[in-house]
């Protein structure tokens, strides 16, 4: 599994959205290493972690994330993760609720996907697999990003198209499938106990503002932060806002 370990501190795990891979957080580290230690991985058969023939669920990368903190010998930590890794976030606190601290849940839900859905991502699956991930990409970049983002940041499109490109195919299918296996999270969330902090892109088109408040509402004592004139990728396309958010939510957890 691989992953980056900056800073010093106390932990903070970040994880990534499918078909990206733990680059994405590079604005979070330069923001929040000085004060945290952020650890990002990859998650199984995305980025540079190992690839495996079958589908990646949500239960089996929180496992991967848990024997992560095994092998650094941390115990607990603030987890977060957006889109994909919001899903495995979830996983994981079910699984190993005393492990966290802390819950950040960026561009994400908590149901599960409709019958249509998961026939998409089987479709898309079998897409990558006969086509490779530039079959893709264009169309994958319109849902992620604004419009504002697409004509006006060509450096964070590149960047986004870039990570798309790199991703094994076989690996975004295993995300895939995994996601589309994944259950319905929404009846679970009123046992979170842990502080938590829910981001979302105004202008998300793919987990919308709605599905933020849904969370909002049902994790007590929640705080929800639309970040405006972002999309699916609120960390990347308006990295000030979202940083400044997740500081101000993890400088309040300092005992």
């Amino acid at each position: 599994m691989a992953y980056d370990d900056e800073g010093s501190g106390s932990a903070v795990v970040l994880l990534h959205g499918y078909p990206f891979n733990r680059s994405m957080w590079r604005e979070q580290i330069s923001a929040l290493s000085a004060s945290y230690r952020i650890i990002t991985p990859d998650l199984r058969g995305l980025g540079e972690t190992t690839l495996t023939n079958e589908p990646a669920t949500m239960q089996e990368m929180a496992r991967d994330v848990a024997a992560l903190l095994d092998e650094l010998e941390i115990q607990r930590v603030v987890l977060g993760g957006l889109s994909m890794g919001g899903y495995v976030t979830l996983a994981f606190y079910r699984r190993f609720p005393l492990r966290v601290r802390a819950l950040i849940l960026a561009d994400t839900r908590s149901q599960a996907d409709t019958t249509e859905a998961a026939r998409n991502r089987e479709e898309q699956a079998e897409k990558i697999l006969k086509e490779g991930m530039q079959a893709i990409a264009d169309d994958f970049l319109k849902k992620v990003l604004a419009p504002a983002t697409l004509s006006e940041n060509p450096e964070t499109v590149e960047r986004v198209r870039e990570m798309i490109l790199k991703t094994e195919p076989q690996g975004a299918a295993n995300a895939l499938r995994g996601m589309a296996l994944r259950t319905d999270q929404t009846d679970f969330l009123e046992e979170i106990l842990a502080p938590t902090l829910i981001l979302v892109g105004s202008e998300d088109k793919l987990t919308p503002p709605t599905d933020a408040e849904i969370m909002r509402r049902e994790i007590r004592g929640s705080r929800l932060e639309v970040i405006e004139g972002a999309s699916h990728l609120s960390n990347l396309e308006r990295p000030a806002e979202f940083n400044l958010a997740l500081r101000s939510f993890l400088d309040e957890l300092q005992p």
